[in-house]
């Protein structure tokens, strides 16, 4: 009879922690926003607006650690995303992931590629690997790595490791915008594959994301919308041109 009399209130109390349970979840969900903001691209020498149609990536790290382990946590995705090699260009040509990522890189061309970085952020070389295979590299620290082909200095792309996911990609017109981004302070980063390296330093600041200040308002580069970065093969020496009787080049 006591364990009869004792239900109700079990269910009660049970129903009790559910609401205070969602209650939390509600309170907790209200207290993020997405940000916006615009990045415009500014030429170093004629000193207007250029229209360069390389995308700029801006992201927020937060300025003390999040009050748990998962809170704002970046995870790496399954299966891997890729950058495929096709008609001597690497698809897509910038990508976003989380540190610790792997990274597939597949040989969808008929010859063979040497995929290599040896600049900011990962450092690797995968070697020379013939069409339909692949390789995979981890990208294990946060950072930039720009990534080229050892026999065909024209193809680039570009990886952004970073630690925390409240990132933005620019669309055409330069908007940013950042989902679910949690109230408080955070260090705003930029990038823009032509911006000058002391344009992205000089807009790397402190900010305040609350209700009231959702914006991150206009974030300018200087940049120079001819320059790539420049780089020489593996060996630090300038492109050989490619020779007719080389098995490497076959069917180019």
């Amino acid at each position: 009879m006591r364990q009869r009399c004792g239900e109700p209130w079990k269910r009660t109390g049970l129903l009790t922690g559910w609401f205070v349970m969602f209650a939390w979840i509600s309170v907790a969900s209200s207290q993020t926003v997405t940000v916006t903001g615009r990045v415009e691209l500014v030429e170093a020498t004629k000193r207007h607006k250029t229209e360069s149609g390389s995308p700029s990536v801006v992201w927020l790290t937060p300025v003390s650690p999040p009050n748990s382990a998962s809170a704002g946590a970046f995870l790496p995705s399954d299966p891997p995303p890729k950058l495929v090699q096709r008609n001597k260009s690497f698809v897509p040509h910038l990508l976003v992931v989380p540190v610790g990522s792997a990274v597939e890189f597949p040989n969808r061309d008929p010859f063979f590629h040497n995929v290599f970085s040896l600049f900011e952020g990962k450092r690797f070389d995968l070697g020379l690997y013939e069409a339909g295979s692949a390789r995979l590299v981890h990208f294990d620290r946060p950072g930039i790595s720009y990534i080229f082909c050892n026999i065909h200095p024209d193809m680039s792309a570009v990886v952004i490791s970073l630690t925390a996911r409240w990132y933005g990609i620019s669309d055409a017109s330069g908007q940013i915008r950042i989902p679910d981004v949690p109230y408080g302070r955070y260090t705003l980063h930029a990038w823009n594959e032509h911006a000058l390296p002391e344009a992205l330093q000089s807009v790397t600041r402190e900010v305040t994301i609350s209700p009231d200040t959702p914006s991150l308002g206009l974030v300018r580069l200087t940049a120079n919308p001819e320059a790539a970065v420049a780089h020489k093969n593996k060996y630090g020496r300038d492109y050989d041109q490619p020779s007719p009787s080389s098995g490497i080049y076959p069917q180019q």
